[in-house]
């Protein structure tokens, strides 16, 4: 029988950590002939872009990763991301698991600069349904519900706290505080010092955006801000552009404070209570005048987790954080409703039956 041949584009390599639950699933899987491409990952010094390659690459090869820089061929090709460049993929079934949740609306914008292509997007709750469903941009593409496989191994248990606290000279004994902020908009600058001085109590995990390090979307000024100061603080990991999985991390952690990344997002799936750094969202806004956010994120969240406007609001925030109240926990159930489905285990499962009956049915015809 012929092997479905089947393309990640990961784009960048912090993408895979979204797919990872579906790539165990179908790497040794007889039916298929899985390939990846990483064709997106630059660092960027003055005005010159640098491909980047590091040993992790070398290291999924020694999973059985085998990568490719073609394009046509494939039965099936999975993206973290929209694609610019659909058109080079031929007909195939063009599936869109996107590789981060949240508030921002670049999601909608990408699919407004794609018109004529049919994305088979698979979201993890009622909400992005909902969104995707009104959005004009939609055109041709279909939206299927099957929750998010990047959680599935936190629901399976797969990452043990203390394990990941020690492996970063951490103490297990301590509350963990995961500080997540997103490239843009941001937090991190307003933010700088009380995030230390005012977590001494606590373990403290740093996560930067990937961009944060890359110096193309953001200056390299995001990650240096941290490189200073996190050696004045023992309290306090920063954790390096290469670790890019987050959701060990989210095991780790009891609280996490971002402002309008995919973590703060995330997070109300895990039974675990966030701190939202507010934005003044109305002055938040692309070049031409759309916002940056799909939610304003002052009402993100709102009576399931506390909200802050500056650091020195921090420690009480952490404290209701980390014990919340029956109306946030209330709260909390409604918005995990909302926003989520399954939160099983069992996402990357259900994302291969669709995936195999839309292809069976013969949708791979009909990709671009």
């Amino acid at each position: 029988m012929k092997k479905i041949k089947l393309l990640f584009r990961i784009g960048y390599a912090y993408h895979k950590s979204a797919f990872d639950p579906i790539i165990d699933l179908l790497l040794n899987n007889d039916k298929y002939d899985v390939w990846f491409s990483l064709d997106m990952e630059k660092i960027k010094y003055f005005i010159f872009e640098f491909p980047y390659r590091n040993q992790i690459i070398e290291d999924w090869k020694k999973l059985g990763y085998r990568f490719t820089n073609e394009t046509k061929g494939f039965d099936i090709v999975i993206s973290g991301d929209t694609l610019h460049n659909a058109k080079d993929y031929g007909k195939t079934l063009l599936i869109f698991l996107n590789h981060g949740t949240g508030i921002k609306n670049i999601l909608y914008r990408n699919l407004a600069r794609s018109p004529g292509v049919k994305y088979q997007i698979f979201v993890e709750g009622q909400h992005r349904v909902d969104s995707l469903l009104k959005c004009p941009y939609l055109g041709k593409s279909e939206v299927h519900l099957i929750g998010l496989p990047k959680l599935d191994y936190y629901f399976q248990g797969k990452f043990n706290r203390e394990e990941v606290l020690q492996r970063w000279g951490l103490n297990p004994a301590k509350k963990t505080i995961l500080f997540a902020p997103t490239y843009k908009p941001t937090c991190m600058y307003e933010i700088k010092d009380d995030i230390f001085e005012q977590t001494r109590d606590y373990n403290l995990i740093i996560k930067l955006h990937p961009y944060s390090w890359m110096g193309k979307y953001a200056p390299h000024k995001q990650h240096r801000i941290f490189e200073k100061r996190v050696k004045k603080y023992p309290h306090s990991v920063l954790l390096p552009f290469i670790e890019f999985n987050i959701v060990p991390y989210y095991a780790a952690a009891d609280t996490v404070l971002s402002e309008a990344s995919s973590t703060v997002f995330d997070f109300i799936a895990l039974n675990k209570f966030g701190i939202v750094y507010d934005l003044a969202c109305d002055k938040l806004n692309h070049s031409d005048g759309q916002p940056l956010l799909e939610i304003d994120n002052r009402e993100f969240l709102k009576g399931a987790y506390p909200h802050i406007q500056n650091g020195k609001q921090l420690p009480e925030a952490i404290a209701t954080a980390l014990n919340p109240t029956l109306d946030m926990i209330a709260k909390a159930d409604e918005y995990r409703q909302r926003y989520f489905y399954g939160l099983d285990g069992k996402a990357a499962i259900r994302f291969v039956e669709k995936m195999e009956e839309l292809y069976y049915e013969g949708g791979h015809e009909n990709g671009v």
